[in-house]
């Protein structure tokens, strides 16, 4: 199970330009003030046709993450009778690397460990609390699972499901969090930015055909108030800029808006 994610940071170095909106004011005598002409709509050019498409990505980011939880027994094939902890015991023990070890860049993790005889989310057990709902629209419950990795500041997410009897892990990130969130049959994961009012939002759904579930969307959006102009700015048509890394199975956009809030509406164990 690869704590590392290549092609994660390339891609977050794209700096994307926000959308500047032009306003209409009022005037002193309270009548309706005009904002200027109106920006000649333009359609889509497609750019550079005289290059060859690519046939394979430039970047392995782990688009299709699957894997078996090897020494984790699904008891009646209910994922609610699996022990949360245990799961990620699973982890550590697969990824000496990362956990064992004075040097290890998780090493309080695993040493926090030690506490969660009582479960997740008491005393310093690193476990967070699991959340169980039906992703893969097969009428069972499966489980989104979370912890940090210590003494850094990013959280493991992760997404289990029960495959013939056994335990598979079915999506897995890395990332600072601002906040996690399920919506129907996706997980969505929000993370601050390197651009002040902005943050990124990420969302992966089931994919029946991959049975994994797939970053469907990378988006880039305002969470601060918008700036206001008086007057139109000199690019009305705006810009956008899509990282050249983002991941071909997902569509990296930006919103002047602020993100939805979406209630989880999951039951936890």
């Amino acid at each position: 199970m690869p704590l590392s994610r290549p092609g994660q940071a390339a891609r977050r170095l794209a700096v994307v330009a926000p959308l500047l909106a032009a306003a209409v004011g009022c005037g002193d005598a309270g009548g309706l003030e005009g904002a200027g002409p109106t920006p000649t709509a333009q359609g889509p050019a497609r750019l550079w046709p005289e290059l060859t498409p690519a046939s394979s990505p430039a970047f392995e980011i782990g688009e299709v993450n699957t894997e078996v939880v090897k020494g984790v027994r699904v008891p009646g094939d209910d994922i609610r009778r699996v022990d949360p902890v245990r799961i990620v015991r699973a982890e550590i023990a697969g990824n000496p690397d990362d956990f064992d070890g004075p040097k290890a860049p998780y090493r309080d993790t695993r040493r926090e460990m030690a506490d969660c005889g009582r479960g997740p989310g008491h005393g310093k057990c690193p476990v967070l609390r699991p959340y169980y709902r039906d992703l893969t629209g097969d009428g069972q419950d499966d489980l989104t699972l979370g912890f940090p990795l210590l003494p850094g500041k990013t959280t493991a997410v992760r997404v289990y499901t029960v495959e013939k009897h056994r335990l598979v892990q079915v999506m897995a990130w890395e990332d600072a969090l601002s906040g996690v969130e399920l919506a129907g049959r996706s997980l969505v994961i929000r993370s601050p930015s390197e651009v002040a009012g902005y943050e990124y939002r990420l969302q992966w759904t089931w994919d029946r055909d991959q049975k994994a579930m797939l970053l469907t969307h990378d988006e880039m959006l305002r969470t601060g108030p918008r700036p206001h102009s008086r007057h139109p700015s000199s690019s009305a048509g705006g810009s956008r800029s899509a990282s050249p890394n983002a991941s071909p199975t997902s569509s990296t956009s930006v919103s002047s808006t602020p993100s939805p809030t979406v209630s989880p509406s999951a039951s936890g164990g």
